[in-house]
């Protein structure tokens, strides 16, 4: 399968270079950067470990996460099987995406989220609110939708026809509860995979304050009702 990275990017010049490097190559075919307007030589780390880089001006997670879907979509010549989405700040290890992938290679998933809740977090790694936005989150998609996640981690696999089919429209904080409720609503096979988690490098643009952090929550919240 040619399996394909998706790295959103902001601000990372300290971490995303040490990401790509840990990237298995031997596992994957292309590895993109979308460098969402940084003041700071992101997209010189990425290069620097060959990486794709693409510029994305408008910030938001999804904005940059649907920019690389369009460089998947119109610009990239070799066909693309999964996507996996990587967050740039080295908190989660990219070496286990050969185990996120297995069950997509396998055919007996179409999605596979890696789950922070059920692998070893360091501590510190996530806020309180994190941890209660995430269980509140969950809870909710299992009592409307009738799925029990237990992470809305950024750390993710999917069937790049699948991912298609999702028409992912969501351009802030809402992209990846978008992308699960809109699998079960599919009806897509979807699992989750155990992943550590340790602190990031740098500061959290979201969860590391306040502002981000309700915003992020209320994004999620309304987002679980928008697709009843």
């Amino acid at each position: 399968m040619n399996i394909v990275v998706i790295i959103p990017a902001f601000n990372e010049e300290n971490a995303v270079g040490k990401v790509v490097s840990e990237i298995p190559k031997q596992l994957v075919s292309e590895v993109i950067v979308v460098n969402n307007n940084s003041t700071d030589q992101t997209s010189k780390a990425a290069l620097a470990e060959s990486a794709t880089v693409l510029f994305e001006p408008t910030k938001g997670y999804g904005m940059a996460c649907l920019k690389g879907m369009d460089y998947l979509a119109n610009t990239r010549k070799e066909p693309t099987d999964v996507v996996v989405f990587l967050d740039a700040d080295y908190s989660d290890y990219p070496e286990q995406m050969i185990e996120m992938v297995k069950p997509i290679q396998e055919n007996q998933a179409d999605l596979v989220i890696g789950s922070r809740a059920l692998g070893k977090r360091e501590g510190g790694s996530m806020t309180i609110p994190q941890v209660f936005g995430n269980w509140l989150a969950t809870s909710l998609m299992h009592w409307f939708y009738g799925h029990k996640f237990t992470d809305l981690g950024p750390f993710r696999a999917i069937r790049y026809s699948s991912l298609l089919a999702l028409d992912m429209q969501d351009k802030t904080y809402g992209w990846t509860v978008e992308m699960q409720v809109k699998a079960l609503k599919q009806k897509l096979r979807c699992e989750e995979m155990p992943v550590d988690y340790r602190n990031r490098i740098g500061f959290s643009k979201i969860s590391g304050t306040v502002k981000g952090t309700i915003l992020a929550g209320y994004k999620i919240i309304t987002t679980i009702f928008k697709y009843l």
